[in-house]
């Protein structure tokens, strides 16, 4: 390669690794056609390189099969691509590929495979290519390790992803994470939570993963205690922290620790520039009962997303504030936000607890004709909930028998309920008749229907209902209301 030849690669893979790189793709891919550089496997694999980090595998794929000559660089730099961004598929269908070519793999190849395995989660093809790295003698490498581990520990082997741990001497803290992520997913946690203390350099994903870990194993207190220990620690949380975090303070009751957390996202940039961090601190003061702060959350929101106005609406149906949710519904279509499944269940919810049938009817019939959203169990759940609050149980009752699917339990106990509020006892026996089928041990169905028999003093109905329950042998929940059991 001539001198001049030499100065121009170089000044493509400057440009290549630049900061602009993301806009100027297409002209850098230009500027060495222009030079025919377009066959030279260097320049070619740091470009599919850079493709792939940008999500960019169709134009990877595209200069690729304009090369003649791929050599084992450029096969690893399209191996690599397609396991972080997919299709995951084609990192195995390229090493298929090379090997037909009979270019043989080297180190870099075997770790972006295992990442494809993982991500496949095709444990079986994972091993196989596990025991292939032992034949060819890469299993010394440390990238290909991190890669074994990956792959047993995504698949719950966490003996041999044990087994790959203990022959390391050197351990750096992505292989502690996936150890501790490991056990902590089959359950482990107390097992997670030793490896956690043994790290000897940790870094903030290991901090998240642990809290992660603790809450969703219903350790909250604990899960508590190591967020204070992060700071105590000097460590700076980051979005996936508050995002953990602001939850479990709202499952704990703790506003203290939530105000907290809001000041420190909103002088560190975080609220500002992740809407996640939004949408949680709106979904953890809506839950603690303080409506106001959650609307001025929301009100001062940088940005908003699709769950920002879903959190909302759905806030003010769970704090009793039917109205304001539909207002902010109507609010958001005018903003050309297109509702989703769950836009209606919130604002569904919102027009049962406002009292607001007509208004549920209508937007019901909306789903379908205006937004092409085809309603759900939970939505007819909700307005089985909304008519039968307003005293319309037949309709509410005709509504479940139209519906595509079957019903749940769940609506036919709504429907129960309603019936039992408004004195209907013909179709409530209907009700029970099918939740019997659904639930057959669920005392809670007999003793709302003996007591809807009990208001009325029909007590040899409730006798009936009493004398089926010991047939059966169903006892009645500790702290049921039961009038009928206890009468004469």
């Amino acid at each position: 390669m001539s001198r001049n030849c030499r100065q121009i690669e170089r000044k493509i893979l400057r440009l290549l690794h630049g900061h602009d790189t993301r806009t100027q793709l297409p002209q850098i891919h230009a500027h060495f056609l222009r030079q025919g550089l377009h066959q030279l496997n260097q320049i070619l694999a740091h470009f599919v390189s850079i493709c792939g980090s940008q999500q960019k595998m169709d134009y990877a794929y595209r200069v690729f099969s304009q090369c003649q000559n791929p050599n084992i660089y450029l096969f690893n730099s399209m191996i690599k691509g397609y396991s972080l961004c997919g299709p995951f598929e084609e990192s195995l269908n390229f090493f298929s590929s090379m090997k037909k070519r009979w270019i043989w793999p080297d180190e870099y190849t075997f770790a972006p495979l295992l990442k494809a395995c993982s991500n496949l989660c095709d444990l079986k093809l994972g091993r196989c290519i596990h025991k292939n790295i032992i034949i060819v003698g890469f299993g010394r490498f440390n990238s290909i390790r991190i890669g074994v581990i990956e792959l047993y520990t995504t698949g719950g082997i966490m003996e041999d992803a044990n087994k790959v741990f203990d022959e390391m001497s050197e351990r750096d803290v992505i292989v502690w994470n996936l150890m501790i992520n490991g056990y902590c997913k089959r359950g482990d946690v107390d097992i997670g939570l030793n490896l956690f203390r043994q790290m000897g350099e940790r870094s903030i994903v290991s901090w998240n993963t642990m809290i992660s870990c603790l809450s969703q194993s219903g350790r909250d207190t604990e899960a508590l205690g190591l967020f204070l220990e992060l700071q105590d620690q000097g460590f700076t949380p980051d979005e996936a922290t508050l995002v953990t975090m602001l939850p479990l303070c709202s499952r704990l009751g703790d506003v203290g620790t939530g105000k907290l957390i809001q000041s420190y996202a909103e002088s560190s940039g975080l609220y500002q520039d992740f809407v996640s961090v939004g949408n949680a601190l709106l979904d953890f003061y809506s839950k603690c009962g303080i409506l106001d702060t959650a609307r001025s959350v929301f009100n001062k929101m940088p940005r908003k997303n699709l769950v920002s106005w879903n959190a909302m609406i759905s806030a003010m149906a769970f704090n009793g504030k039917g109205e304001l949710g539909i207002d902010l519904f109507e609010k958001m279509i005018n903003e050309g936000i297109s509702p989703n499944d769950a836009t209606f269940t919130g604002v569904l919810s919102c027009c049962s607890h406002a009292g607001l049938v007509e208004k549920a009817r209508n937007l019901f019939a909306s789903m379908a004709v205006d937004h092409k959203i085809e309603p759900k169990l939970e939505h007819y759940g909700c307005m089985v909930d909304v008519l039968g609050r307003c005293g319309c149980v037949k309709e509410a009752y005709d509504l479940i028998r139209r519906m595509p699917g079957e019903p749940n339990a769940s609506l036919w106990g709504a429907l129960l309920s309603a019936c039992r509020t408004h004195g209907e006892t013909e179709l409530a026996e209907v009700a029970v008749s099918e939740l019997v089928k659904l639930e057959p041990f669920n005392s809670g169905t007999y003793v709302l229907l003996s007591n809807a028999y009990a208001e009325e003093g029909r007590w040899d109905k409730v006798e009936e209902v009493r004398e089926i329950m010991k047939e059966r042998s169903v006892k009645k929940t500790p702290g049921q209301s039961a009038v009928g059991f206890y009468a004469g």
